[in-house]
């Protein structure tokens, strides 16, 4: 399952992200995404969990928990929206 980590502070690492997953089960990937031109994080990133139930535990037991002085956001993760789409509705 690939779930959606948001709220993250902007100095957030993969490393510490994964710190708070592990606890919940294998972890496929981490990817904190960033700023193409900055370099620097958007915060907000996806972790990819292959076993559905560690994966719903995890959003269970770490959505809205703290971590690094903010709470952060944690739910699965939905394919994002074309943007023509997007803008179709404004």
């Amino acid at each position: 399952m690939n779930i959606y980590v948001g709220s993250l502070s902007y100095d957030t690492t993969e490393e510490e992200v994964r710190n708070i997953f592990e606890p919940y089960g294998e972890i496929a990937s981490i990817s904190i995404i960033t700023d193409k031109f900055s370099g620097k994080s958007k915060g907000f990133g996806f972790v990819e969990m292959p076993k559905q139930e560690e994966a719903e535990e995890a959003i269970k037991c770490l959505n809205e928990s703290e971590m690094k002085g903010r709470n952060i956001k944690v739910n699965e993760a939905h394919p994002r929206e074309e943007r023509s789409k997007r803008r179709e509705r404004y």
